[in-house]
């Protein structure tokens, strides 16, 4: 049974429903944590493998992107590996960063470390291994400087916006979105070895999506961030606010989108795909600043994640069926 049984004048009855359903979860996991141990499947989902899958759906096509002809097999493959390590490394170490919050909300308060399942110094342990083991692969069969990007990006994204920026800032993901946007840039330089306007640009599409899309989310689930007290847009502004914010940021995302047809870099048949998809994401976003449809926050929040993966899947397709030299 949840303790809350009077409700606490300055909450409302959604938040005391969410604290109870936590309380009550947690209760029955914290008599079963003692007898589990941790088990592969803990460390894979600390991971972050479907953030991370998208991550390296960019990372390939800044490796694409960056040469008219083949990427061979070997960069592939060991800059995909190396990233995918590094990048799971910054995302165990946020679920290390934020475990007591985790436990407070409904949509992660089942992680591994959340649970009790992983403990901090195993989860230590993990961070350590995956990042180290991702660098040396870079630093040996890539190059240096898509090894410190790397280095950079975890930093960025494990300490600095996972232990300050998150709790600082309604602009905690604006700021922080610069490093979870790096992704193909590390495609980029691991087939250039260098930092180029190409590169950059694929970096500033996904630098322009991610606050729609967590703002999105972050909308569908206020009352769980009001219950942590993060300061997340909609929390501190306001719903309505946030809402235009989401409609403005898509209409410059899907105007950016149509830069690299027209600077060269892609043909009609990515620019048929970005404004296609673009406009579907403008769909949403309108949907969600009229404000009545409940379903559309996390509706909008899906489709980004396919608008995404879509948008980079038309560019690598662009970039082979109806080749452009523009590397």
């Amino acid at each position: 049974m949840c303790r809350s049984v009077l409700r606490p004048m300055n909450l409302p009855a959604r938040l005391v429903t969410i604290r109870c359903e936590i309380q009550n979860r947690s209760s029955v996991s914290k008599v079963m944590q003692n007898n589990i141990k941790p088990n592969w499947q803990d460390f894979y989902e600390m991971c972050k493998p479907r953030v991370v899958l998208l991550m390296l759906l960019c990372t390939l096509a800044g490796m694409f992107l960056a040469t008219d002809d083949m990427v061979p097999l070997a960069t592939i493959s060991f800059c995909l590996l190396g990233v995918a390590l590094v990048s799971g490394s910054a995302a165990a170490l946020n679920h290390l960063v934020d475990a007591s919050v985790d436990a407070k909300m409904a949509r992660t308060h089942n992680r591994p470390v959340a649970q009790g399942r992983v403990s901090n110094f195993q989860g230590g342990v993990f961070v350590a291994i995956t990042l180290a083991l991702g660098m040396a692969i870079l630093m040996v069969f890539i190059n240096s400087l898509t090894a410190w990007l790397n280095l950079a990006a975890w930093a960025g994204y494990g300490i600095f916006y996972s232990v300050y920026l998150k709790r600082a800032t309604s602009q905690n993901i604006v700021i922080g979105g610069l490093f979870g946007a790096a992704p193909p840039l590390f495609g980029w330089t691991a087939v250039t070895n260098s930092i180029d306007g190409g590169g950059l640009l694929l970096v500033l599409i996904i630098f322009v999506w991610t606050p729609p899309h967590f703002w999105a989310l972050a909308i569908d689930r206020i009352e769980e961030y009001k219950l942590v007290e993060y300061p997340m847009l909609p929390v501190t502004h306001g719903e309505a606010y946030t809402r235009l914010q989401i409609l403005l940021y898509t209409i410059v995302l899907v105007l950016i989108t149509l830069l690299p047809y027209i600077i060269g870099m892609s043909n009609l048949l990515y620019l048929a795909a970005a404004v296609a998809l673009g406009a579907g994401f403008i769909y949403w976003a309108i949907v969600m600043y009229i404000g009545k449809n409940a379903r559309a926050p996390l509706e909008t929040f899906r489709y980004s994640i396919v608008y995404l993966a879509g948008l980079f899947g038309a560019l690598l397709v662009d970039h082979y069926l109806m080749p452009l030299s523009y590397v």
